[in-house]
């Protein structure tokens, strides 16, 4: 079996297909130990109770399933490109929509929703610029400057 020729670019630097890269094993495995370490979080335990209460919220369930509903009409009238009863559903989502948004455990989760999703950010902002400043430092180049201008 032979073995191929490295692809360089047009630096002369090793290129890689992402399809062809394999992820250390070690690296794995500390995002796996942080992604069980987010699921143990207080935000993600919130997060479920607050999921548990909407999925158990018969009122918030029957919005929902009319909402689906609605939606499967409007796609039935658009393929009889019948834009008046298309809006006309339209609007009737919007108003149950509003009901939904009303309900306060709605609010409950669609806040911890939120707070996930910033811890999650959060974290990705932290490895990212982790990540960065060890390739500066590494490289022995300094930051770009913050500004175009002179």
């Amino acid at each position: 079996m032979s073995q191929e020729e490295p692809r360089l670019n047009d630096y002369g630097m090793q290129t890689y297909n992402t399809r062809d890269l394999i992820v250390r094993e070690d690296i794995m495995g500390k995002a796996k130990e942080l992604a069980s370490l987010i699921s143990t979080s207080e935000e993600v335990k919130h997060f479920q109770q607050a999921e548990q209460k909407i999925q158990n919220h018969e009122r918030v369930q029957s919005l929902i399933a009319a909402i689906k509903k609605k939606q499967k009409e409007i796609v039935a009238f658009e393929s009889f490109k019948n834009k008046e009863m298309v809006a006309k559903i339209e609007r009737e989502i919007e108003v149950l929509q509003d009901e939904i948004d009303g309900i306060p455990v709605v609010n409950e989760f669609q806040q911890s929703q939120s707070d996930i999703n910033y811890l999650l950010q959060l974290v990705i902002s932290v490895i990212r610029d982790t990540v960065s400043e060890k390739i500066n430092v590494e490289a022995g180049t300094e930051a770009p400057p913050s500004t175009c201008g002179d």
